[in-house]
């Protein structure tokens, strides 16, 4: 078993906290979160094995979520909540102990540091980088009243073996649908040439999220997943773009 670190403390002083909150005290009726924010490793993992570079990629994190994320926060003035660990260390927005969590293959790029990992060792990286985000989402939850809950998330344009994705951007929703085609309907009249979807390139499902199945629902508050296009989100001037087109449609959100 892939066990080099069970028994040892995962995370050392050199390595980043998992959480990173931005506009923490803030009082505003939205709360935001972007769990593929970073793309760090824990040092003793020894970067998961995988090939130089591959971490940058859009298999080791969310490409362009963070900056859209801190971008829209500023514009709204509303809590963010950022994860700093690559999703292939552990998946902050899959259930714990579902395959995803701890993938040993992304986009067929297999990471060698996921192999075969015992109970023990996937439990710590659940303790140590898993709960203290969920710990956060919940205390941003707790500490003012949220009307509304978005998760802001990046897609690439074409998988290694897959069709190319033509949505500029997608709005994951389950049971909110109603909030969910806000989005495209207030983007497209700033942008009509936008190419907009709802519940595309991906689908909530219980088993392969966390945030929306067991933190926005539940609370029965407004909520969708954003899906940004890595590809739009290339400068500065286009995540500010977004994040204009972004803040307008929660806006729109709240006023209905």
């Amino acid at each position: 078993m892939n066990d080099l670190n069970c028994g040892k403390m995962l995370l050392t002083p050199s390595d980043p906290p998992p959480v990173e909150w931005v506009n923490r005290e803030s009082t505003a009726p939205v709360l935001l979160l972007c769990e593929h924010a970073g793309k760090a490793i824990p040092a003793k993992l020894d970067g998961l094995g995988l090939p130089q570079g591959a971490v940058d990629l859009h298999i080791g994190w969310d490409i362009g979520a963070e900056r859209l994320a801190r971008s829209l926060a500023a514009k709204l003035s509303a809590p963010l909540i950022l994860q700093r660990y690559s999703r292939l260390v552990i998946d902050c927005n899959r259930p714990p102990g579902t395959p995803g969590s701890v993938p040993e293959i992304s986009d067929h790029v297999v990471i060698p540091g996921n192999s075969n990992l015992s109970p023990a060792a996937r439990r710590e990286r659940e303790k140590l980088i898993f709960d203290p985000l969920n710990e956060a989402i919940a205390e941003g939850f707790a500490q003012n009243p949220r009307r509304a809950a978005f998760s802001v998330h990046s897609f690439t344009r074409q998988m290694c073996r897959g069709d190319r994705r033509e949505w500029d951007a997608g709005f994951l929703c389950r049971r909110d649908l109603e909030t969910a085609r806000v989005f495209p309907d207030a983007l497209k009249r700033a942008r009509p040439d936008l190419n907009l979807a709802i519940n595309e390139p991906y689908q909530i499902e219980e088993d392969g999220d966390w945030f929306i199945p067991h933190h926005a629902e539940p609370r029965g508050i407004r909520h969708c997943l954003i899906e940004v296009c890595n590809d739009q989100l290339h400068s500065e001037k286009a995540v500010a773009e977004w994040a204009g087109l972004l803040a307008r449609a929660i806006d729109e959100v709240l006023r209905t």
